[in-house]
Parts: structure tokens; C-alpha cells; sequence
């Protein structure tokens, strides 16, 4: 056994576990729009936008459009990042965050970038986390923001440790209550949560078709999204506010419909948001004691 294998194997609790990390390990090309989008000023995520496009992007010269498509959309995940670091309000140089599920790692550089503090990103994937390492390094904030191949339902963090955490687009793939136990493990008292995620309506969500394709392209496991407040009650971690972001994240699926980078899964969403089966949601919550 390999030091790799044994590292992995205390990361890697489950075999589903692993198959989401070999998938990410092995096949990094096949991810062509994040890298696409990240290509444009080096900040790479793994998350979709928020906010109306530019009409204009669909109008001009054709033989540029894609260009500028892939230009507006990585503008529109960009503001839904930026969105995301306001729900932080005042973080002072000295604290400490935590980007839960990091992928490439742009929202943990963007928040270092933002408040001055050192920002810890954990993901299962070693591609991912040596990609962002070297994003890092490339920026020259290798010293106060670090990626770790770890758990995020065990960060391996000192409790107390912490004074924010999000998940962004990643509580699909792992045990909300497992997860909520391990976040309200890490944070400081009074420490701040931040989710944003694709959710189904309680009701009518697990009836839909298209709800069950975008999990089925993802291999992930949407929640209900009563699931989210339960779970996050059982960990005392008390949500300040929820918004939903629907109808603010429509644009960018509309948007992608016209990208040679389309993947095949934007007219799921679409009739998900629209019919009112799925909605994307953000949540804030805080630790309390």
C-alpha cells in the first residue's frame, strides 16, 4: 500500500466516497467548463451564477460569441462568490475561515483576498487540492491560504478553531446531520455558517423527473429542504436568515444553454426551477453556545 492509499484511506470513509474522489482524481479534463471559465482570470470554481446577463453577449460577431459567453457566465459565478463572502460581514485579519468542499479553491482565494485572513479549504479530491495549492502559490498567499485532502465531515480542525465555514454547492454529496456536527465542532461561539445549495421542495421534489436527472448527472444526493433546518437544529446552529436565490440563478442556467460548453443537464435545472420542484437557496446560521 501506497502512503497515497493510506492517506486516502482515512479520508475515504465510504465507497461512494471514493468513487466521487476517483472521479475528480481521474478525469479532471472531463470538467471542461470550470476550467474553461476559470481560464479567464484564474479563478476557478466549482459552482454555478447568479444575477441578469448581458444581453449584448449574445449579439456582435459571431465568430467571438463563445468567447464572450464564457467571459459573462464566469462574471455571473463570480458575483454568486462574492455573495456568498458578504453573508461574513466584518472578519477581522486574525480569524480564520473554512471553505468546506473546495474544489479549484477560488472562493477561499477570493475571501483571503477579500478579508486578510487565513482561509483553510478541504477537499477528497488530491487533484483538486494540489490544483488550488498551486493557484495559491501562483497568487503568493500560499502562506494564509492552505488546501488539505480531508474529510469534510472530519476537517481534522481544533474545536473552537474556526470563525466561519460555508459549503457551496457541495452538501448534496454527504450526511447533513454528520456535516452540521462537525461544523458546529470547528466554529467559535457565536461563529458563522454560510450554505449555498440546490434543494428540493418538500412536497412535490421527489416526484420530479428532472430533479432526479440532475442528481443522476452529478451522482450526488439532493436534499429536501426541510432537511437543511432540521439538521442544523440538532447541531444548535441557528439559521439568520434564508434567501431564495431561484429566480437570481435562472439567468445563468439560460445563459449556458448557448455555450458550446453546455454539459446536457441545463434544461434539467431550468424545468426544476420553473416548475418549482428545486430551488437554490442560501443559508445563514450561527453557532450558538
Amino acid at each position: 500500500m501506497s502512503m497515497l492509499d493510506s492517506v486516502t484511506d482515512n479520508v475515504l470513509r465510504t465507497p461512494y466516497q471514493r468513487a466521487v474522489a476517483d472521479y475528480w482524481n481521474n478525469n479532471p479534463n472531463d470538467d471542461r467548463i470550470n476550467v474553461k471559465l476559470g481560464e479567464v482570470d484564474g479563478l476557478y470554481h466549482h459552482h454555478y451564477g447568479i444575477g441578469d446577463y448581458d444581453p449584448r453577449v449574445l449579439e456582435g460577431p459571431a465568430e467571438s460569441r463563445q468567447e464572450r459567453l464564457v467571459a459573462e457566465l464566469h462574471r455571473l459565478e463570480t458575483a454568486q462568490a462574492d455573495h456568498l463572502l458578504d453573508q461574513f460581514g466584518a472578519v477581522r485579519a486574525d480569524d480564520r475561515l473554512l471553505d468546506a468542499g473546495s474544489g479549484r479553491g477560488g472562493t477561499s482565494i477570493m475571501a483571503n483576498a477579500r478579508f486578510g485572513c487565513r482561509v483553510d479549504g478541504v477537499s477528497i479530491s488530491e487533484y483538486q487540492v494540489g490544483f488550488a495549492n498551486e493557484q495559491a502559490a501562483q497568487r503568493g498567499v500560499a502562506d494564509r491560504v492552505e488546501f488539505h485532502l480531508r474529510n469534510m465531515l472530519d476537517t481534522g480542525f481544533e474545536a473552537g478553531s474556526i470563525g466561519g465555514v460555508w459549503t457551496n454547492e457541495t452538501t448534496m454529496y454527504v450526511d447533513l446531520f454528520d456535516l452540521y456536527a462537525e461544523f458546529a465542532r470547528v466554529l467559535r461561539p457565536g461563529g458563522r455558517y454560510v450554505c449555498i445549495t440546490g434543494c428540493s421542495n418538500d412536497v412535490i421534489g421527489g416526484r420530479s423527473s428532472a430533479v432526479s436527472k440532475i442528481d443522476a448527472h452529478y451522482t450526488c444526493n439532493i436534499h429536501p429542504r426541510g432537511d437543511y433546518f432540521k439538521a442544523l437544529a440538532a447541531s444548535k446552529l441557528v439559521p439568520v436568515s434564508v434567501t431564495d436565490l431561484t429566480a437570481a440563478t435562472i439567468p445563468y442556467w439560460e445563459l449556458r444553454t448557448h455555450s458550446e460548453l453546455a454539459t446536457g443537464v441545463e434544461e434539467s435545472f431550468l424545468t426544476a426551477y420553473r416548475e418549482g420542484s428545486f430551488q437554490y437557496l442560501l443559508i445563514v446560521a450561527d453557532r450558538v453556545v
